[in-house]
């Protein structure tokens, strides 16, 4: 096997992947309508079960569903059928995946569902199958081929019911007015929670580490307020509340070069007016981004009335794990 003949085979894989999902863009109808309407309306949990590869899309589309605002879980159909269909209550909601639409196992759960009046979404290959009529709503995820060579494993179906899922949850998320601190409330740990729940009043210094000079400090003065608060930086204020702008070692350096009189000059007349801000109770993250965007390493917090209440620093922010 040449190098040349694996790089094309994994082309043609792609290639035959991207083609099942590009053609679901055409079969956004009424059902799909339907399906999320149906979800929107459940008052009880989603429950998403397939057998196999089905299977292993649909505890991903569950896990989808319920770190973006519906309440879901996985049931495997062979278990149901041997005392896990209580976990399912009438309120509920059912998707099914299954390529074929005939899948003995999820067949054998319909007589239940439908006896207890719950609702079913289907996603099939087959919209003439016994899940797709069943359905309260059957999304066609049909393929025209798989990616394998053999055409035998599940590879363009899969990832076309993959992206249908997908599509069904961003549609509900966005129903729902789900918020990037909603999405952080159920992600917690690890670096993707510490950006979306960290806040800027969480991680800035206050109090007496905050370096502010009045506007008439002289510049001599106003660099050993620097040095000593050690943020690479100085608010300039009047009364330590009202900020009329800020004095950086970029400044600094713009004021070296200009060969400017250090004890003759006041931080009012070297200082960046009115200066970059942040509200103190903004993400973290946005902080972060603020930081990027202007390349400075310091921002002054200031409360919903514009008062100075804190410094944020870019160390702060790499020791909380958010940069």
């Amino acid at each position: 096997m040449t190098r040349s003949k694996l790089i094309d085979l994994a082309d043609a894989v792609l290639e035959t992947e991207s083609r099942a999902v590009a053609a679901l863009r055409h079969r956004l109808d009424d059902d799909f309508v339907a399906a999320c309407e149906l979800l929107l309306g459940c008052e009880g949990r989603v429950v998403v079960t397939g057998m196999g590869k089905s299977g292993h899309i649909g505890r991903k589309l569950a896990a989808t569903l319920a770190s973006t605002g519906t309440a879901a879980f996985f049931v495997h159909p062979g278990e149901a059928t041997h005392g896990d269909l209580g976990m399912i209550r009438r309120h509920d909601v059912v998707i099914a995946l299954s390529n074929s639409g005939e899948t003995p196992e999820l067949l054998a759960l319909l007589p239940w569902l439908l006896r207890h009046g719950i609702g079913l979404i289907a996603l099939t290959g087959n919209r003439q199958s016994s899940l797709a009529q069943a359905a309260s709503a059957d999304l066609d995820v049909s393929v025209d081929e798989e990616a394998c060579p053999l055409g035998l494993a599940p590879t363009a179906s899969t990832t076309a019911c993959l992206a249908m899922g997908d599509a069904l949850a961003i549609a509900l998320l966005d129903s729902r007015g789900f918020t990037a601190e909603d999405f952080a409330l159920s992600h917690p740990a690890g670096s993707l929670g510490r950006k979306l729940l960290l806040r800027v009043s969480d991680a800035m210094v206050t109090g007496d580490a905050v370096p502010w000079v009045t506007p008439h400090t002289s510049l001599a003065e106003t660099l050993l307020v620097m040095s000593g608060k050690g943020l690479g930086m100085t608010v300039v204020s009047p009364d330590g509340r009202q900020i009329d702008g800020v004095f950086t070692d970029g400044d600094l350096r713009r004021t070296l070069d200009a060969q400017t009189d250090l004890k003759h000059t006041t931080a009012a007349d070297v200082m960046t007016c009115p200066g970059k801000r942040i509200r103190d109770d903004e993400l973290a993250a946005v902080a972060l981004q603020r930081m990027q965007k202007h390349a400075i390493t310091a921002l002054p917090a200031v409360t919903e009335a514009g008062e100075l209440s804190g410094v944020l620093h870019l160390n702060a922010l790499l020791r909380a794990g958010v940069a």
